[in-house]
């Protein structure tokens, strides 16, 4: 373990061979769910039942690390909810995790984006995504920490009004990215941070969307290449 980061086990009880060093100057940060029913996608259980919104869930999770995490850029740390589970094996294997913090979906992600990158306690630019949008491709995270070159912070947005996307440059300085109150899943969402930012150096990323509801389903299904529709 190096800066809270656990390295998991292969399947012979071995560190994951193809884990990289925990000193990287860029980190992608794909903040996950255990994936178990009822816990995960629940707006979309909804619509589709739970035991579909897990299969989605499981599959768009893999297609998005799968995409990204290989790509020598940067370095791919999970953050896993619940805690117990960032030991556990049905998260992608062979990938740093680190478990998520307490308090709101602000808290948990101003916490990941002020964690240490190794021994000094900024170093170098972090993203921050979600696991579940299926069109997101390495080239959007390439431009996130392009903008982070000239900007505080970068965002990017979402079609409902939030972002999929956060990611802050951290030199010379951690600065906090939700100096303000916010309104979570609400259309204002993006609005309200940017507004908060307002004498900061903010960049802005393409848009991209998530999966939250059967319509999004049937809008974006193809667009991972494994996830499974509902009839």
């Amino acid at each position: 373990m190096a800066d809270g980061i656990v390295l998991p086990e292969s399947v012979d009880g071995h560190a994951g061979t193809h884990a990289k060093p925990a000193l990287f100057r860029r980190r992608l940060i794909i903040m996950v769910k255990e994936p178990v029913a009822g816990r995960v996608k629940t707006r979309l259980a909804r619509d589709v039942g739970s035991a579909t919104a897990l299969r989605v869930y499981r599959a768009n999770m893999a297609a998005v690390v799968r995409r990204l995490a290989n790509d020598e850029r940067w370095q791919t740390v999970l953050s896993v909810a619940p805690a117990p589970a960032v030991a556990r094996r049905h998260l992608p294997p062979q990938l740093p995790r680190v478990a998520q913090s307490t308090g709101d979906i602000g808290a948990r992600m101003q916490a990941a984006l002020s964690a240490p990158l190794g021994p000094r306690p900024a170093a170098g630019p972090v993203v921050l995504i979600g696991s579940d949008v299926p069109t997101v491709r390495p080239a959007h995270i390439a431009e996130a920490f392009r903008l982070l070159g000239r900007n505080d912070f970068v965002f990017g947005p979402a079609a409902d009004g939030g972002f999929w996307l956060i990611g802050q440059r951290r030199t010379p300085l951690i600065r906090d990215a939700f100096p303000r109150p916010v309104a979570w899943s609400s259309p204002s969402t993006l609005a309200d941070c940017l507004d908060a930012l307002a004498h900061a150096g903010v960049g802005i990323a393409d848009t991209l969307s998530d999966m939250d509801a059967a319509a999004d389903l049937v809008r974006l299904g193809t667009s991972s290449g494994r996830v499974i529709l509902p009839r």
